[in-house]
Formats: structure tokens, sequence, C-alpha cells
């Protein structure tokens, strides 16, 4: 247990410098940027000595999984965000713990976040998924399905508007990717000035999502090490 809070803390260590760095080359503040540390595969063991090293950000990507590890850790104080691709009839249960969900690409998932929120009365932060590349088969939603998806998060009495989440297609530079991220999600505050938020970047990419206005960032395996095989 203590060579794995080591190995824990030196990745914590290695992930939080490089965002510093980033941050300083872009004029940013650190203090704006949130490290969701993705704990999908990872033991909830992990996610009690993460919290022993100051994490308190916490994404899953399954609700099957997240479920259980909220249920598990609900003595430590965590912000819970749901990462993954989310169906609609998971949303219901979904909007009973989590705290974020960065993943909301449907109108069909609105009615069922709102109604788990509000019969465990809470309030639940949204981020629309973007497609950037117009392929929604891999989940998000085009460009031109935004608007009435953040009307419909910001019309709800227990759902808040985050702002954007999007995810840099594997042909794509990340760059190009989280410049046009950052343009869309522009766009998105002439409408809705409090979607001030922006979900972008994983362990392989954060460092650019950085330079593009990212305040969310999304990281496993740069944290945790090598991910253990999917059950």
């Amino acid at each position: 247990m203590v060579e794995r809070q080591q190995e824990l803390a030196a990745g914590l260590e290695k992930v939080r410098s490089q965002v510093t760095t980033a941050c300083a080359d872009a004029g940013r503040d650190p203090a704006e940027v949130t490290l969701v540390v993705v704990t999908k595969t990872y033991p909830a063991s992990d996610i009690r000595l993460l919290a022993g090293l100051g994490v308190r950000e916490v994404g899953e990507s399954r609700d099957q999984e997240a479920s259980a590890k909220v249920a598990e850790s609900a003595d430590l104080d965590l912000t819970w965000h749901f990462i993954g691709r989310l169906q609609s009839n998971k949303a219901r249960h979904v909007g009973r713990y989590a705290d974020v969900v960065h993943s909301l690409d449907r109108l069909s998932l609105v009615g069922g976040l709102e109604r788990g929120a509000a019969e465990t009365d809470r309030r639940v932060r949204c981020f629309v998924q973007l497609s950037l590349d117009g392929d929604n088969s891999r989940g998000g939603a085009l460009a031109s399905e935004v608007p009435a998806l953040a009307d419909a998060i910001a019309a709800s009495d227990h759902l808040e508007l985050a702002g954007l989440m999007a995810v840099s297609p594997v042909t794509w530079d990340p760059d190009a990717a989280f410049a046009d991220l950052l343009a869309a999600s522009e766009h998105l505050q002439r409408q809705h000035p409090e979607a001030t938020s922006i979900s972008g970047g994983m362990s392989g990419d954060f460092m650019q999502a950085l330079r593009h206005g990212a305040t969310h960032l999304r990281v496993g395996s740069a944290v945790l090490g090598q991910r253990p095989p999917l059950g």
C-alpha cells in the first residue's frame, strides 16, 4: 500500500507540475484548472489513497462501477464526475449521485438526469459534449444540436449548464481540435454567459488543451499508471 501511494504521489506531482508549466506558458492561473483524476477500472483503494494526497475531483465512465465506488467512498467528500458515454436508461440513476456530467449529447438524457437529481434534491453541473469532426457515432452532439441541448439544461430545475466538452479526434492535431472547442465555447457563451467551463484534454493531450482554455482535464493513466484491463 505504501508503494502504491508513492506511485500515485509521483504521478500526481508530475501532472500538476506539467499543468503549472502549461498555464505559465499560456499566461493562465493554474488555480482556474480542475484536474479530474479518472479512476475507471482502478480499485476503490486507489481513490482512498488519492484522497489522502489531496485529490477531490474523481471521474468514472460506467454507471455500475461508478455507483459502487461512490458508495464505498462516501466518507471522503469527493466531487464525482461522470465522463463516459451515457445511456438514456442510465441517466436517472447517474443523476442521483454524479455531481458533474461531461457527456450530455442527446436531449433524451436531460429528463433522466433531471429526475435523478430531483429525487436526491441535488444540482448536477452538465457539459454538452460536442463532436468536433461531426461523427457522433463515438458520442458527442453535432454543432447544430448544441443550442437546443444548452437551452434544455439551462431550463431544468436541478441541472446547471457548465459549458462544452470534447475529445480530440484521433486523426486530428490536438491543438487544432482544442482551438475549435474554444471557438465553440465562445459561441455558446453569447447565448449562455454562464457556460464558461471547457472540459478538454486527457492524459495524452492535456498540455495542448490547456493552451486553448480548458478548465477541466480528465486525466487517468498519467496519474495512476498502466490501466488494468476492463472486466
